[in-house]
């Protein structure tokens, strides 16, 4: 239907103005519309790295205790959020490219109507000069006809009555060329106005099919990115439904723990009778401690030393007891005495 064709008439001839004002708002409503979404697409932006900076504050919860489980979860479940935001904000940055072409597209046509409307334009003008003299060409016939009334009243000469017949003629032939002036200019802005009224419905109704389809597309991209923040929040209180207190306790005590085994009962009479045993064997494997330079090797002359050697060959002399008989040193000593030499006897005083 042509809504422009029919609703902007008018006896002040205004509706071509309306209209293509109309048709000019176009491209500042688009501009409009790109600064609202880029401001959206900023706000979800900011949001997005909020929610990733919560994940990061999420990951840097207490790593031990019983509570630590649940961090996880709720750094996941940040994570997916800011996730969403960051793919909305894509989602709208594309859009602002589709209508930043469109807006592009928009100029071009609209170059092209104000080219289309000067015609138009044109025609308003022209029916608005001969609307201003239709009334005075009217007036001007009035008055003279309403001056050879009075003259043929007042029974003037034929002489005067033939001079205002003749200015009421002229009158009355500017008023009727006005009429025709009128009418032709007034057909030629109908015309006109008509095509430029159906001109701009089609141009309005192109520019609105567009902008509601990025309105639906904007539309669309929110509420996808809705639902899936409702999805992450159905799966974030799912998540903490499902971990149970009992289920946390057993996870620490899983990774936590430190074993399973508990002290046993001691026995005196078996601990003890194990410890004596244990100090046998050390005994045994022990090698005895001696004080360096102490020793009879390390305290008396290599000769001496070498002469107190036991006879490899020869085995101890062992008394009633078990215990080794040490040999007498005296014995060996005669052995090493020098030649001449007179060895003393028990009763020899150099003896004792």
């Amino acid at each position: 239907m042509s809504y422009f064709g029919e609703h902007f008439w008018g006896e002040k001839n205004q509706g071509f103005e309306v209209l293509y004002h109309s048709v000019k708002q176009g491209p500042t409503s688009t501009k409009e519309l790109v600064d609202f979404i880029r401001e959206r697409a900023t706000i979800e932006e900011t949001y997005s790295k909020a929610m990733a900076k919560l994940s990061k504050l999420a990951s840097n919860g207490t790593p031990i205790g019983t509570f630590a489980p649940l961090w996880e979860v709720f750094r996941v479940s940040s994570d997916k959020l800011a996730l969403c935001h960051l793919e909305l904000t894509r989602k709208l940055q594309d859009l602002i490219k589709d209508m930043l072409r469109y807006s592009e597209e928009q100029l071009k046509m609209h170059k092209k109507c104000k080219e289309e409307a000067v015609s138009t334009l044109d025609a308003v003008q022209a029916l608005a000069g001969v609307s201003q003299l239709l009334p005075k060409s009217r007036e001007n016939y009035l008055n003279r006809c309403m001056d050879q009334e009075r003259l043929r009243r007042e029974s003037t000469s034929q002489k005067e009555m033939d001079k205002a017949e003749t200015k009421t003629k002229k009158a009355a032939e500017s008023l009727r060329r006005s009429v025709e002036k009128y009418n032709s200019a007034r057909a030629d802005f109908e015309q006109k106005m008509l095509d430029s009224a159906l001109r701009f419905q089609a141009m309005e109704e192109t520019h609105l099919r567009h902008m509601k389809a990025l309105l639906g597309s904007y539309a669309h991209s929110v509420e996808d990115t809705h639902v899936q923040i409702g999805q992450v929040h159905e799966e974030f209180k799912q998540n903490i439904e499902n971990i149970s207190v009992e289920m946390l306790l057993r996870k620490f005590a899983e990774s936590k723990g430190t074993g399973r085994e508990k002290p046993g009962p001691l026995d005196f009479e078996a601990y003890s009778t194990a410890a004596l045993q244990e100090a046998m064997k050390r005994l045994r494997g022990a090698k005895a401690f001696r004080l360096p330079g102490l020793s009879r090797r390390e305290r008396e002359p290599p000769a001496a030393v070498d002469s107190l050697e036991p006879d490899l060959g020869a085995c101890p002399e062992v008394d009633e007891e078990g215990f080794t008989v040490r040999p007498d040193v005296t014995q060996n000593n005669i052995l090493l005495a020098p030649a001449g030499a007179t060895v003393g006897t028990a009763s020899d005083p150099s003896h004792h």
